[in-house]
């Protein structure tokens, strides 16, 4: 008796932890989906060999799912969602409309996710997406995470108060720290030590506004069962503590791109160092608790000089005393170029590293490496760069790369499957394809996946939406030999010049598919509303409409561009005015078509930034980041900056507002030359340096 009497205290202990702890999921359903709350139950059950696990089946009108951890438990909700009632959310429109029926589900279903983690976000993604989120954003962007059974997720918001507090109890004044601290579009380039100040001042009020979101992002991630990712201190200090401290052993870091002054790195042998770490580790835990897990910063990142300094120590230091101040933590790189180089890894300890390699447009550094020297590492893509508007997306290539990894020599060092995008407004299709492959244990046919992401992203199937999707994966998002380095840029939104390559300095404009091919895609994409039209009520068949007629027009765009390069190597007057009229009608027309859904408007951006800002000077600071962003970049003082349209934006309200000057002026420049007037050079710097103060 007494036996049975624990039994079922013990039981009793269990249920009402496993209700509690599911408790978030029953609140999300109640956002998304309120049409399913009353039919859904949840359970908890044990992992698998430590691997996340959920079950679903359908019992007395109830869906119920059982599940390991409620990052599974919500993926299975999706799973439901998608797969049974062909409903889906996304960050370009959602259809998450009320079924006429409940689906039920034959017997059960067991799926068990091969992997410990499924990773989420770029630094860069936190700023080229989320520069201007408030709660609402971030709720619903964690809504979107835990659908997609995302566990691990890049989250250091907030951080600016964390170096506030710490550089004052360092002596530092107002205003050099005013120096350090970025505005808010620029954040993720000065946690990663590329530049510092820029774009500030940061306001008291937006630190602790960006202070008190990040607690509620890290409430929301622990009901979700999803792990934060929180910024470590690795060395990086403002490039005035030399003065502060004279004798500190710091390392200068030089230029980083666009003639940006890197801050210093503080070498981790110096007692300045462990005094800094130890007050921001400090910071963070009153801030942020003591249960943070993961950290991310990365020693020279993107260049930086590491000449004459031991590596391998000063990665072992730098660990042990993120150890010290947060004991069994991991610290987080990006596998990125040379980085984290060997010498570093060689001092740390393994069991508390993970690596992120951004394996998805580029060479597998992880094959190269012999999995990064023995240190577990996650696959992740970026896909986009800059959050530029375009359609791009190597599905089977990353579909094979997983394939391999899972059968290489290094499959037990292959942990996770994530997602590592500059910019998360676009091609939705990349992000539910990996999301579904962290939960595979084998690879995916991609042809027949399309398929049923068709339905649950429409909810609604036809032969014609079936044909056009397949040509779209022979084309845009095909995985041609030649890595590209994310979608073809926009000839519209470039700088204008006589042999234009690219918008940015880092992209290119070259079409790597057939673009015939892709316009008859479009044609039957249009054509299946003839057939259903209901499709035309829908949210997410309506933007992807207008995406896919979008890059029809771009890319016609290019071809009318080399008319008139054609016109102006020939000197003909006549065909280069005929030519430019239809080039800037074409970019008129685009600009109409965008401004018919805020997915692909200026507005909303630069609305975002407004309502980002509780002051005056807030919304200004706010509004002016946000166009500088994505026009010239930075900074003031280089109007040679190679970033300038790097984050280019294919915008209604962008190409009329700026773009379309840009390329009057241009066209009036090439006239006056045909005419054989002399003119001066066009200071396009300026034009935008004047649109971003407006």
């Amino acid at each position: 008796m007494k036996k049975i009497i624990i039994f079922l205290c013990v039981a009793s202990i269990s249920f009402s932890g496993y209700t509690q702890e599911f408790r978030g999921l029953k609140e999300l359903i109640g956002r998304r989906v309120p049409w399913l709350l009353s039919s859904v139950s949840f359970r908890g059950i044990p992992d698998e060999g430590g691997k996340d696990v959920f079950e679903l089946s359908s019992r007395a009108n109830k869906i119920n799912i059982a599940a390991s951890t409620p990052s599974a438990a919500a993926m299975g909700l999706n799973w439901y969602l998608k797969y049974y009632c062909h409903r889906s959310m996304s960050h370009m429109g959602d259809n998450l409309s009320p079924v006429a029926h409940l689906p039920k589900i034959k017997g059960s279903i067991r799926i068990v996710s091969p992997y410990k983690y499924r990773y989420a976000l770029n630094y860069c993604t936190l700023n080229y997406t989320m520069s201007f989120y408030k709660w609402k954003d971030w709720e619903r962007e964690l809504d979107w995470m835990a659908l997609n059974g995302f566990n691990l997720v890049l989250a250091p918001v907030g951080t600016e108060l964390i170096w506030q507090n710490t550089l004052t109890q360092m002596g530092f004044t107002e205003k050099e720290i005013a120096d350090f601290i970025p505005g808010p579009a620029f954040t993720g380039w000065w946690l990663m030590g590329n530049l510092e100040g820029w774009g500030g001042v940061m306001s008291q009020n937006m630190m602790h506004q960006q202070a008190a979101l990040g607690k509620k992002i890290i409430e929301r991630m622990a009901l979700m069962g999803i792990e934060p990712v929180m910024q470590g201190f690795y060395g990086m200090v403002p490039t005035t503590l030399q003065y502060k401290f004279p004798d500190a052993r710091i390392k200068k870091q030089g230029k980083w791109a666009g003639n940006f002054t890197r801050p210093d790195v503080l070498l981790p042998d110096d007692e300045v160092f462990t005094k800094m770490a130890n007050i921001y580790y400090l910071e963070t835990r009153k801030l942020y608790g003591k249960n943070i897990r993961y950290f991310g910063g990365d020693l020279f990142h993107e260049g930086g000089s590491s000449e004459g300094v031991d590596l391998t120590k000063v990665a072992g230091l730098i660990q042990q005393n993120m150890q010290q101040n947060f004991p069994g933590s991991t610290w987080v790189f990006q596998a990125w170029g040379s980085n984290p180089s060997k010498e570093l890894l060689k001092g740390l300890d393994k069991h508390h590293t993970l690596v992120m390699e951004l394996v998805g447009e580029h060479p597998a550094q992880w094959k190269k490496r012999e999995g990064f020297e023995g240190t577990p590492f996650v696959l992740s893509p970026v896909s986009n760069f800059g959050e530029k508007v375009g359609l791009f997306g190597r599905l089977e290539y990353f579909n094979s790369v997983v394939s391999s990894a899972k059968n290489s020599p290094y499959n037990k060092l292959f942990t996770g499957i994530g997602i590592m995008p500059e910019g998360i407004n676009n091609n939705p299709v990349v992000f539910d394809l990996l999301s579904d492959l962290g939960w595979q244990k084998d690879s995916l046919v991609v042809k027949d996946w399309i398929k049923n992401y068709v339905w649950y992203r429409y909810g609604y199937t036809n032969d014609e939406l079936r044909l056009a999707w397949q040509l779209l994966l022979q084309t845009v998002y095909s995985s041609p030999t030649v890595h590209p380095d994310g979608p073809p840029e926009s000839v519209f939104c470039a700088r204008p010049g006589l042999d234009l390559k690219s918008a940015s300095a880092y992209g290119s404009s070259k079409l790597y598919y057939d673009t015939a091919l892709f316009k008859k895609a479009v044609v039957m994409f249009k054509k299946a509303a003839l057939n259903i039209p209901e499709l035309n009520k829908v949210e997410t068949y309506r933007t992807d409409k207008i995406d896919f007629m979008r890059q029809v027009n771009a890319n016609e765009g290019q071809r009318i561009y080399e008319q008139m390069i054609s016109a102006i190597k020939i000197k003909d007057l006549r065909k280069f005015r005929a030519a430019y009229a239809r080039f800037e009608k074409a970019l008129l027309s685009q600009d109409a078509l965008l401004n018919t859904n805020e997915h692909f408007t200026l507005s909303r951006w630069l609305q975002q930034a407004n309502n980002f800002g509780s002051t005056v000077a807030d919304k200004k600071l706010a509004i002016r980041n946000a166009k500088t962003q994505i026009s010239y970049w930075g900074p003031d003082n280089n109007p040679g900056t190679d970033l300038h349209e790097y984050a280019n934006k294919e915008w209604g309200g962008m190409l009329s507002s700026l773009y379309l000057q840009r390329w009057r002026k241009f066209a009036n420049d090439v006239v006056r030359k045909l005419k054989g007037e002399v003119t001066n050079p066009i200071d396009y710097y300026q034009m935008e340096l004047d649109w971003s103060n407006k």
